[in-house]
């Protein structure tokens, strides 16, 4: 608990500064700021405002953070671009292991939530290269840097800085030690504090733990699918052809599922799948080396966009999950492979896709 756990360092924590010691070089936010926060959460959330200062006293603000938010990488990558990023065969290799690995528990979870293992893997695969980059940043750091110093957004992390904290709270967390991405997201699934709170999904009495429980994290991710909508069985992406004559336009910022596989065919584009005519659809565009490529995504595609609202993101994880289960199909991975794949882990050498 938050309580607990800040309960000893507090007598330290809460020994008078010098002022000059912490503004000096702009190393820590103003008190006022957390003055105003720790007030806030305090008669909204219940948490102890004194313990909420002590917290972000040690916070530290991150300016390449705020870089970095400026410039993802889906703003400024072409699709044949981010898909060599996330359709690498070592990473391929690596899901194939990593599904190996954890076999029995992918099928029990996949059956029991209705959400089959390839795209499981292939979340963890595209967010976190399977638990091996789960981010460098203290989560502390990059949620109060958001929420003090990045007006634009501020509202929001505000509130996840708060949800954090109560995480912390609930799970017994060091909320001084947990790293995550960039934005805040924490663990193997890149969860942001709200989605934490709200979709992890424990085995036992214990509170989930989404940082290093597998099977906590496998159940996590497909609960949260299955809340947003996602359908057993239901297809992702599908190839169209576009025929002879067609007689259609696509904005390329469009994600809304507007047309059908039925209106689509009316206008010379045909869905290869074996969907219905009345099925909603999107019809996507996207760009490869040689020139334009065109998808319909499913409301199982829509479902993938609530976890990242980047199209190039949830292209990536369909293409990733049918490459990982080819390979699972093919031959079983070395045992090495499997073993090395076998526990998250943080690294400092990078984070997940953004936010």
């Amino acid at each position: 608990m938050l309580r607990s756990i800040l309960f000893i360092p507090l007598i330290a924590i809460l020994v008078p500064r010098p002022a000059s010691a912490a503004l000096a070089g702009g190393t820590h936010f103003s008190r006022a700021q957390i003055v105003r926060f720790a007030d806030r959460v305090a008669r909204r959330d219940g948490l102890d405002r004194r313990r909420v200062i002590a917290v972000l006293e040690q916070a530290r603000p991150q300016p390449r953070i705020i870089a970095m938010m400026n410039r993802p990488a889906e703003q400024v990558l072409k699709w044949w671009q981010y898909r060599r990023i996330f359709l690498q065969p070592a990473r391929i290799d690596a899901g194939a292991a990593f599904w190996q690995a954890h076999r029995r528990a992918l099928e029990r979870i996949g059956a029991e939530q209705g959400v089959a293992p390839r795209y499981i893997v292939a979340i963890l695969g595209v967010e976190t290269y399977y638990g091996r980059i789960t981010g460098p940043f203290r989560v502390i750091d990059a949620l109060a840097t958001l929420a003090f110093d990045y007006p634009s957004r501020s509202r929001y992390f505000a509130h996840e800085l708060a949800r954090f904290l109560l995480v912390a709270e609930r799970d017994g967390l060091d909320p001084l030690t947990v790293k995550g991405s960039y934005a805040g997201a924490m663990g193997p699934l890149q969860f942001m504090p709200s989605a934490y709170l709200r979709y992890a999904v424990g085995s036992g009495p214990a509170p989930p733990n989404l940082l290093t429980d597998w099977d906590d994290i496998f159940a996590s991710v497909a609960h949260y699918l299955r809340a947003h909508g996602w359908q057993p069985g239901a297809p992702v992406l599908s190839r169209v052809r576009i025929e002879p004559g067609a007689t259609f336009q696509v904005d390329p910022d469009n994600l809304a599922l507007d047309r059908t596989v039925g209106s689509l065919a009316a206008q010379g584009v045909k869905v290869e799948a074996t969907e219905p005519p009345d099925t909603p659809v999107v019809l996507l565009l996207a760009h490869t080396r040689t020139g334009p490529v065109y998808r319909a995504g499913f409301n199982n595609f829509h479902a993938l966009l609530t976890y990242n609202s980047s199209k190039l993101y949830a292209m990536a994880v369909d293409a990733l999950a049918r490459a990982i289960e080819q390979r699972v199909d093919e031959s079983r991975p070395p045992a090495a492979m499997a073993a090395a794949v076998s526990r998250p882990r943080n690294r400092p050498d990078g984070v997940g896709p953004p936010r």
